[in-house]
């Protein structure tokens, strides 16, 4: 479903909730361990891609993030992406979100004109207990996104008890109020059977986590099977070289080419 956002304030009926210290766990022991069980789901997490080749490994990571924040949950994600975004790399790809896991008739794709609305549309969603998760797409520095933005999505999101998932590209990561932020890049997968295309595969750095330690490491995969991440830290072997790609399409209405590799789009 694609609305402007003029529409999102009438479509979204809101029932607040108290904020939660519940967390979303990964799905790899070693990771949920080191996160403390998992990262806050009442509250602002961030994915970064330094340069726009990575950027789809940033949005897979964020998608696949919004897919563990909603397990179980019969709520929708909301995604509210930049106009110009879709011109460029195309809309997104159904197929690809539903590789994830994410089912795409309860993905709500707001239309916005710039990062300034994105991230209104992200504070009012955010606000509201009937969205299970608000996924914020941003491109370049978007100054719009600053500390006290970043402030206004993580207060949403306590309000809501949801989680706000931001995704940046070609920026460089500044003071916010998110609860964890991420380096992603994208990473070979492993090879199965015969040679077949692998899960995609992500390097991931905890760059900030509130109240607990970052500064590591991990190679992961998603299993989409299982809907969760598996650490591929110390499994080096049998890589396809393949890389994690984005749910969107190539052109607008169109699927992206096929890349090496399970694709998410």
């Amino acid at each position: 479903m694609t609305q402007p956002l003029a529409s999102l304030r009438k479509s979204l009926a809101c029932a607040h909730r108290a904020a939660t210290s519940e967390t979303i766990a990964l799905g790899a022991e070693s990771l949920d361990r080191r996160l403390g069980g998992g990262i806050l789901r009442a509250a602002l997490h961030e994915a970064y891609a330094e340069t726009a080749a990575d950027a789809p490994a940033a949005m897979g990571f964020a998608l696949a993030l919004a897919r563990r924040a909603l397990a179980g949950a019969e709520k929708p994600l909301l995604w509210a992406r930049p106009e110009a975004l879709s011109a460029e790399s195309g809309a997104p790809y159904p197929p690809g979100l539903a590789d994830i896991g994410l089912d795409p008739a309860a993905v709500a794709f707001i239309r916005v004109r710039d990062a300034r609305e994105a991230l209104q549309a992200g504070v009012e969603a955010g606000r509201c207990a009937t969205v299970g998760a608000t996924l914020i797409e941003l491109f370049g520095e978007a100054r719009a996104y600053d500390l006290t933005a970043s402030r206004r999505l993580a207060l949403a999101a306590a309000a809501a008890g949801a989680p706000i998932f931001v995704s940046r590209v070609g920026a460089s990561p500044a003071p916010s109020a998110a609860a964890s932020r991420w380096l992603v890049r994208a990473a070979p997968s492993r090879a199965l059977a015969a040679n077949a295309p692998g899960s995609a595969a992500f390097t991931i750095f905890l760059l900030r986590q509130r109240g607990g330690a970052a500064g590591h490491e991990w190679r992961v995969e998603w299993n989409r099977d299982r809907g969760a991440f598996e650490d591929r830290t110390f499994d080096a072997s049998s890589l396809s070289g393949s890389v994690a790609s984005l749910p969107v399409g190539g052109t607008p209405g169109e699927g992206a080419p096929q890349r090496a590799g399970r694709k998410f789009g």
